[in-house]
């Protein structure tokens, strides 16, 4: 990894970078546009993408990779990628072929970091989310100690260089921790997290274990009419942000990514636009003071933008 970019070290002696470009997008945006906005990314100088099955994205990312490593802007070891098992996927017999499906389609031989996408288990098939005929999802009954066997044997065989989780509580991530013959520990866990649901506890938490909290979500939502309650209030419209952003002439936003940084989290941001995602880079040149981080943390209030699957299934 080029080491001009901000990184942290995870548990398994890998580093990763700590800002990294979200990848996911409504069915409105164009795929074109998934490629287009991932190549912009990585010449404004972001070295970890983030993808997943589930986006259905992962052929236009892997486009994007190529062709920056095509045109000698990057090596394939610059890039830290990072992908994930969907719930359709936790049987064991379904773990690596999940995992290869998606180094299949991004064209990579590798990826950097594979998760658990969500630590619910559905029916396996073709669709991401199988119903019944009342609407319901069909849960499927899987022991995720037994999924978790797999990922490491994904990392053991070279097809992932770490391996985590994502939108795990901290019950479920001491299921893993307490795993008898555990052989590696998940390095992160990725989780919507922003400065109205801050997750102090669950941070708290994965410091003391020594798993790396990612954040996605971390600028609020782009409002995806599937999981996102309108009515819920827009974090970059938030008052006390906005000032704070006059104060040190930046963005709502990079007030709100550098927040995480100096908690010590990754953090993922996402956009589709030019401009901006140049922008986000600007996160490393300024520092928030402590009292301006106080009341940062002040504006928590348990506010989950991603509702319905996740919640529906949430302690």
């Amino acid at each position: 990894m080029d080491s001009k970019h901000r990184c942290v070290e995870l548990n398994d002696g890998h580093v990763i970078p700590v800002l990294g470009f979200g990848t996911y997008a409504s069915e409105t945006v164009p795929k074109r546009m998934i490629t287009d906005c991932t190549k912009l990314a990585i010449d404004a100088g972001f070295r970890h993408i983030d993808a997943a099955y589930l986006y259905q994205n992962e052929e236009e990312v892997g486009l994007a990779i190529q062709s920056k490593i095509a045109d000698g802007t990057v090596k394939r070891e610059d890039i830290f990628l990072t992908s994930k098992l969907w719930s359709t996927c936790h049987r064991q017999e379904l773990v690596q072929p999940s995992l290869e499906r998606s180094l299949k389609k991004l064209n990579l031989d590798y990826v950097d970091l594979y998760l658990i996408h969500f630590p619910v288990s559905l029916r396996p098939g073709d669709e991401m989310y199988p119903t019944d005929e009342h609407g319901k999802l069909i849960l499927d009954t899987v022991d995720l100690c037994a999924t978790w066997e797999v990922m490491e044997e994904c990392k053991d065989a070279g097809l992932a260089k770490s391996i985590g989780v994502s939108n795990f509580n901290r019950r479920q991530l001491e299921i893993i921790l307490n795993k008898p013959g555990l052989k590696y520990k998940p390095v992160c866990n990725q989780v919507e997290c922003h400065p109205y649901l801050n997750q102090s506890k669950l941070l708290s938490f994965c410091k003391s274990k020594d798993i790396v909290l990612v954040a996605y979500g971390a600028l609020g939502t782009q409002r995806y009419k599937h999981c996102v309650d309108k009515n819920t209030p827009v974090l970059l419209d938030d008052p006390v942000l906005c000032d704070m952003a006059k104060k040190h002439k930046k963005t709502p936003a990079l007030i709100a990514l550098r927040y995480q940084l100096q908690r010590g989290i990754v953090v993922l941001a996402k956009s589709f636009t030019e401009h901006r995602i140049k922008e986000n880079m600007q996160v490393f040149e300024f520092q928030l003071p402590t009292e301006d981080m106080k009341v940062l943390d002040g504006l928590n209030r348990n506010l989950r933008y991603f509702a319905g699957f996740i919640s529906d299934f949430r302690e």
